[in-house]
């Protein structure tokens, strides 16, 4: 190789000989040729590369522009030595420092602005990224420093969560920070580096500036970028844990190239920043905001002869991208508050002097009702050259047009209220009839209903009314048949007439039971006699015990809720015991990854516990389903009991109603057997359904009288008038015409027994 000092740029030319062992026929390229803004030598000292490339970017990071360095090249080339320098002399001091001692020497000779330093360090290693600035973790393990994320808003702008901002208010804090990040760093041996760089780091320097008295701040910030070798692993021979971090290394060191081929693109639309974290990082300082400078180092043997001729073309790559750095200042918004209220409060004094009146935000409403009336004057005036004046007050003048406005917007918009009255006023009403429309058809169902449910009770009523009729005559007929046997002996009160039996019939009142049966609710004393009866019952007995076991159960079943609920919550306690545990060990083990995960008795024991309560859990939920089969088996049992017992009482009620009546009628009418009755069997006399219709229709009507029934419906009978007496029934000797007679006898004395 050889270089060449020319103007304006120096180069340097690389001669690759031809190798016979590849043949006579060999198009490979021989010479190359490239081109850079400097070009050092191995002799070259640490201050003529500070002051060569590291100050001017150094001084315009001072004057508010954002700068980056980064050093490009394979591994053992002195990338890390040119950024960070070495550690046996002062004199190798490399480019991180040597800024700090720069920016910080400057700060101090600039007395006319107030400047803050803060400084990060990052470290991107196998595509996460650490920070090395920690206080919390110095001189730790790499697992344990705090790993930072990349956030983006909705400017892209990037964000590192995570990374800590350490103020350094002079060199040696900004130094102390750096030596505690360099010793943060990942570093390894490898075949071709002794102590190579496993990781890209970016120690950055912001910096803001603000003159006394000045709203506006100056931003800027300063990136000085190591990045980690690249290697060929064919030539290193490494693996394992060494050829992983390879990997990342010359992964990422490949979406940088990526990069900058496409920034290098002038019609290129999508820069694949997002590709590796060190490229989202670098965002600006590759393609930005920022002032960028590459230090490409080249280890100039015959062995790494292709990697120094890539190194080149990356960096002839890097020198067509051109960046458009701007000044970074932003006004601070708490200094620019307290300018702009001044300058209010000055117009104001200024205006007070001019007025002589002290002026509000708001005109009083003394002020508010000379205007009023000073407008109210202006529109009567009917003179054209007529004027408004209020002053040179833009309060006034905007009340005025504003007034003014609304007095000439009064009308339309009156109008338009009318209009959108009426037409909301039409839509309530449309609503309003839909409404009536829809409740009117309503009422009109339930009045069919009702009429409907009238009808059947007013058949119902002629039902009863001409049942009770056909009673009535046949207790008419009756009573004329017994008044021509029995004149002498009876007296005409002992007969009934029509009149006397419609009233008899009536002072009856009906039975509960009956009254129950239909629908309605049970009276007072029949929930009396109920109460009696079912205290007398055999079944009562049978309900008080299963009332007593239903409540033993339901205690039980309680008792069993609660147990079931209490060994749920101990299981659970165990099982966060269990998580507790393991997590303590998980960071004992952390913390001590030499000493190996043996068997925790403890966690055992608590398993074991689980197991148990498990078990017992298991035992009580089978107890407590066999105590919900029986609570509900003995509801069950209990209904069936209340519903016999019910059914029970509405037999015996009945039968002691129809006690009750027997009793009435025998009071009532003593003699009734003792009449001779007469058959009459013309149709004239007697309706022919009246006593069919009063035997089909009774209620009380025991099943062998409805057999024995008889039906004046033969007009082929003749009229019998028995013999005179008081004291027996006298039979005719035929079997036949007795039957009948006993027969009349006992209908006559249901029939009036349904008259009760």
């Amino acid at each position: 190789y050889s270089v060449e000092n020319e103007e304006p740029l120096p180069s340097l030319e690389v001669t690759v000989p031809r190798d016979l062992a590849d043949g006579f026929i060999n198009n490979k390229r021989e010479s190359y040729k490239f081109k850079f803004q400097k070009i050092f030598d191995q002799e070259a000292k640490q201050d003529v590369i500070f002051d060569s490339i590291a100050k001017p970017v150094a001084e315009c990071a001072l004057a508010g522009y954002n700068g980056t360095i980064f050093a490009y090249g394979q591994t053992g080339s002195g990338k890390t030595f040119t950024i960070t320098g070495g550690a046996e002399r002062y004199s190798d001091r490399g480019i991180i420092p040597r800024t700090l001692s720069y920016i910080f020497d400057q700060l101090q000779k600039d007395s006319s602005k107030v400047y803050t330093t803060h400084v990060s360090y990052l470290e991107i290693y196998n595509e996460c990224g650490y920070d090395l600035l920690d206080p919390r973790h110095e001189a730790s393990k790499m697992e344990d420093l705090p790993k930072v994320t990349i956030m983006e808003d909705s400017d892209q702008n990037i964000h590192l969560k995570n990374l800590s901002l350490q103020q350094a208010t002079n060199e040696e804090e900004a130094l102390n920070l750096l030596f505690l990040g360099d010793t943060n760093r990942m570093i390894a041996e490898t075949p071709m580096n002794q102590a190579s760089s496993r990781s890209h780091c970016i120690f950055t320097i912001h910096i803001s500036s603000k003159e006394p008295g000045s709203a506006t701040i100056r931003r800027s910030k300063l990136h000085l970028v190591d990045l980690a070798g690249s290697e060929r692993v064919a030539k290193t021979g490494i693996g394992g844990h060494l050829l992983t971090e390879a990997k990342y290394i010359n992964l990422s060191l490949h979406y940088l190239e990526q990069v900058i081929i496409a920034l290098a693109e002038k019609n290129r639309s999508h820069i694949p920043y997002r590709n590796s974290m060190m490229t989202s990082v670098l965002r600006d300082s590759l393609g930005g905001n920022c002032m960028t400078t590459m230090i490409a180092t080249l280890a100039m043997d015959k062995r790494n002869l292709d990697e120094s001729i890539s190194t080149c073309r990356f960096a002839q790559r890097v020198a067509l991208i051109k960046n458009e750095a701007v000044l970074n200042e932003e006004i601070d918004p708490r200094l620019m508050i307290v300018q702009l209220k001044k300058e209010i409060q000055d117009l104001k004094d200024e205006l007070m002097l001019v007025t002589g009146k002290q002026r509000t935000s708001e005109l009083s409403q003394e002020e508010l009702l000379q205007l009023g009336q000073s407008i109210e004057t202006f529109l009567k005036d009917s003179d054209p050259d007529s004027s408004l004046d209020v002053g040179a007050d833009m309060r006034k003048i905007k009340y005025c047009f504003i007034h003014m406005k609304q007095i000439i917007n009064r009308p339309m918009t009156s109008g338009k209220k009318l209009l959108s009255q009426d037409i909301s006023e039409e839509k309530n009403s449309n609503e309003e009839l839909e409404k009536l429309k829809g409740l009117l058809q309503q009422r009109d169902n339930e009045i069919n209903i009702l009429v409907t449910m009238l009808k059947k009770e007013k058949k119902k009523a002629q039902d009863a009314l001409s049942q009770l009729n056909a009673t009535s005559a046949g207790s008419t007929v009756l009573e004329q048949s017994s008044s021509m046997s029995l004149e002498e002996s009876q007296s005409p009160s002992r007969c009934f007439s029509l009149k006397e039996g419609k009233v008899f019939s009536s002072s009856i009142p009906r039975l509960p039971f009956l009254s129950r049966a239909t629908g309605g609710k049970m009276s007072l004393g029949c929930q009396e006699a109920f109460e009696v009866f079912k205290r007398d019952h055999a079944d009562s007995i049978t309900i008080e015990d299963n009332k007593q076991l239903l409540k033993q159960r339901f205690d039980e079943a309680k008792y069993l809720g609660g147990k079931l609920n209490e060994v749920r919550n101990k299981i659970n306690h165990l099982k966060g015991k269990i998580i507790q545990r393991q997590i303590q060990r998980a960071a004992l083990a952390v913390s001590n990854p030499a000493e190996e995960l043996t068997f925790d008795p403890v966690e055992d024991n608590l398993r074991m516990q689980i197991e148990e309560e498990k078990k017992s859990y298991k035992r009580v939920y089978s107890h407590f389903k066999g105590l919900k089969v029986e609570i509900e088996h003995l509801q069950l049992l209990m209904e069936k009991v209340k519903m016999k017992l019910q059914k029970d009482f509405e037999v015996w009620w009945s039968e002691e109603a129809k006690k009750f009546q027997e009793k009435q009628e025998m009071v009532s009418s003593p003699n009734t057997s003792t009449v001779y009755p007469q058959f009459i069997r013309s149709s004239q006399l007697l309706s022919p359904n009246s006593f069919s219709d009063i035997n089909r229709d009774s209620p009380y009507e025991d099943p062998a009288e409805k057999n024995n029934s008889i039906t004046f419906g033969n007009p082929t009978l003749k009229a019998r008038t028995p013999p005179s007496s008081t004291t027996s029934i006298p039979l005719t000797g035929d079997s036949q015409a007795d039957a009948d007679i006993l027969a009349f006898i006992k209908a006559r004395q249901n029939i009036l027994q349904k008259k009760g």
